[in-house]
């Protein structure tokens, strides 16, 4: 008669999860999309760094008044006294910097560059984003319909994307904000070239996230959940925004992030054109446009907000590459 076999406690638990080899034991963890794209993305130094400096640019623009009379900065005053009325050059070496003008001063007016910049860097996010989100409200919406129902739909959205795609943005853009100048639609000063310059940036722009999300549409609307949808009696505006428009997500924000540097470059060359944000009003591509008569004899004075633009620009082309490599799971 064989004697019974003794168990350990240890070997008699029963074990909760699977333990693999090479896993040294620990607990098996599924992770999430979203999880998956985070951690390729962290692996990009370089997105990472442009990912940083995009949420400082937004910070200094958000804070941007805040800072001024924190520091005693004002974007509008005049420093006579510290201009050469001969040349009307600052005084000094290096466009007038000292610890009171750490950037310097404006040449003719004397105004401090610094406080300028920083008023202008709210203005330009502001137009920017808000010329984006009226793009992609319109390119996703008509991508997306175009996409499901093709046909004829498809053929007309198709054919009204080629059509503003045909348009001379630069001169149409440059021809409505010149009409609008003196004031429309009960607006006048800054909040209508504001307005105006969204509406014309991002009304004009829509066909190019049009086109990818048309695409996309074109191939998940065979995929077996937009079935499993329609067999369950879905309706088409449920089916778009309910079970497509989510899948879309990853797209819209890449093309997003990559849109708004376009944006930002777009507002300062129309104030660069005197057709954007009018003086007093600072902005980056109107201290651009004044810098023009002194960059020989101050090149300071152009330096400055040009470095504001390519900092800004590089920033948001960086950060949007990196989202486009974690978000498409065929990227290595």
């Amino acid at each position: 008669m064989t004697a019974p076999i003794e168990t350990t406690g240890a070997q008699a638990e029963v074990q909760p999860e699977a333990v693999l080899a090479g896993t040294k034991g620990q607990q098996i963890e599924g992770r999430s999309l979203g999880r998956i794209a985070w951690n390729r993305f962290k692996k990009d130094k370089i997105a990472v760094a442009g990912g940083v400096i995009v949420i400082l640019l937004i910070l200094i623009a958000a804070c941007a008044r805040p800072l001024q009379h924190l520091f005693g900065l004002d974007p509008n005053t005049f420093h006579q006294d510290l201009i050469d009325p001969t040349t009307s050059l600052p005084k000094g070496g290096m466009g007038g910097m000292s610890g009171d003008h750490p950037l310097g001063v404006e040449p003719k007016f004397g105004r401090d560059i610094l406080a300028r910049i920083l008023e202008g860097s709210w203005v330009s996010l502001v137009v920017a984003f808000g010329a984006t989100v009226l793009s992609n409200v319109i390119g996703a919406v008509l991508g997306v319909v175009a996409g499901y129902y093709g046909g004829r739909v498809d053929s007309i959205i198709s054919r009204m994307m080629d059509t503003f795609l045909a348009f001379p943005l630069l001169l149409f853009a440059i021809s409505i904000s010149a009409t609008l100048q003196g004031g429309a639609f009960g607006l006048n000063g800054l909040p209508l070239h504001i307005c105006v310059l969204i509406f014309v940036i991002g009304f004009f722009n829509w066909p190019y996230l049009g086109r990818i999300v048309r695409g996309q549409t074109l191939a998940l609307r065979e995929r077996e959940f937009v079935d499993a949808s329609r067999g369950m009696g879905a309706r088409g505006p449920y089916i778009l925004f309910r079970e497509l428009m989510p899948n879309l997500v990853g797209p819209i924000i890449v093309y997003s992030t990559l849109l708004i540097p376009t944006n930002i470059i777009f507002e300062a060359s129309l104030s660069f054109l005197g057709v954007g944000i009018q003086p007093p009003q600072a902005s980056w591509g109107g201290m651009l446009n004044q810098a023009v008569d002194y960059f020989q004899v101050d090149p300071q004075y152009m330096i400055v907000p040009g470095l504001a633009i390519f900092v800004t620009v590089l920033a948001f082309n960086l950060l949007g590459d990196g989202l486009r490599d974690a978000l498409d799971p065929r990227s290595r």
